[in-house]
């Protein structure tokens, strides 16, 4: 279980780390698609702030408790903050990749929640999966160039 618990506070700090960026992308994007972008970020920085909830309360019902610092986050995080102002394009190739990470460890806990029989969890992070599954598509079609 304690592995477990462990992947659930990988795929926390992958998804605030995400919601972070994003968040910060949509108070730093500039340029002449200014709303399209500023609204598409907030999209996906208010659907993973939720999660992050979502995700910190399967931590607890493990009986253990939730990362709950920046400090913390970056400890746990596979995902590397972005501190540089990055031009529209720039930003959505960066969420796309980013996006991919929590995916992956999203599908890790959904692992060890299955093999665990901690189907509730299994059925969350499979919601999960598929919401970061739509917001990779929708970062991909973002980023193609003609």
């Amino acid at each position: 279980m304690d592995e477990l618990v462990n992947a659930l506070k990988v795929a926390l700090a992958d998804t605030f780390t995400f919601y972070l960026k994003a968040h910060g992308f949509h108070w730093n994007i500039e340029g002449p698609e200014f709303p399209q972008y500023h609204a598409f970020f907030e999209t996906i920085y208010t659907d993973t702030f939720e999660a992050a909830d979502g995700l910190a309360e399967r931590v607890r019902t493990l009986d253990s408790y939730a990362p709950g610092s920046l400090s913390r986050f970056k400890e746990l995080t596979t995902i590397k903050e972005e501190v540089n102002i990055l031009s529209a394009h720039n930003m959505v190739v960066k969420l796309a990749s980013d996006n991919q990470k929590v995916i992956v460890s999203l599908a890790k806990a959904r692992e060890l929640a299955e093999k665990n029989k901690k189907f509730g969890i299994v059925n969350f992070l499979e919601d999960r999966l598929d919401k970061h599954e739509k917001h990779g598509w929708m970062l991909r079609a973002t980023a193609k160039v003609k």
